[in-house]
């Protein structure tokens, strides 16, 4: 079968991920309203979806558009870093349970997660994102794509865990308000 067709399937694969990651996040997001749940730094939560959309287009349009080879080094070590950071980013939501989805929203009362990836760093799914924005579209040496969702990523990133940073404190400040 012709490599760029596999290329296409295994991002349209990620797509329905994604998807599936949403249908979550909206269910965790309601369960996190009903609790009282406070959202932060809506404003770049659009950006972050079309930044992820474009990762998505961008890698199947350069690699058809642009005819890019696959090259079976890169290729499978790419593809490998692609499978590494999905398994991360489940072991992400996983660990976080109802806290996670894919806003900004800390509900009051409970407690910061500590495990899992969590126990090691503070923001795991971040490197999840980082990983497969750089991998997924060298899985097909789409390098154009790569780069350009690595540089406006780490722009999103900086604002995004600012205000991670942020509404995390708000949850310190009031555990520290109950002691």
């Amino acid at each position: 079968m012709n490599s760029q067709l596999l290329f296409t399937a295994l991002v349209l694969a990620v797509g329905v991920e994604r998807l599936a990651e949403l249908t979550l996040s909206k269910r965790h997001a309601s369960w996190s309203f009903s609790r009282g749940g406070k959202e932060f730094g809506r404003g770049h939560f659009p950006v972050m979806v079309m930044l992820h959309t474009a990762l998505l287009v961008g890698a199947i349009a350069e690699v058809w558009l642009l005819n890019r080879p696959f090259l079976p080094i890169l290729g499978w070590s790419a593809l490998a870093i692609v499978i590494a950071s999905q398994s991360l980013r489940w072991w992400c939501i996983a660990s976080l349970g109802r806290q996670w989805n894919t806003r900004v929203i800390v509900v009051p009362g409970l407690p910061l997660v500590t495990r899992g990836p969590y126990r090691v760093l503070r923001h795991p799914n971040y490197v999840a994102v980082v990983l497969e924005g750089l991998a997924l579209p060298l899985v097909h040496s789409a390098w154009i794509t790569a780069l350009g969702f690595t540089f406006l990523n780490a722009a999103l990133l900086a604002r995004r865990i600012q205000v991670e940073e942020e509404a995390l404190a708000t949850v310190a400040g009031e555990e520290a308000a109950l002691r």
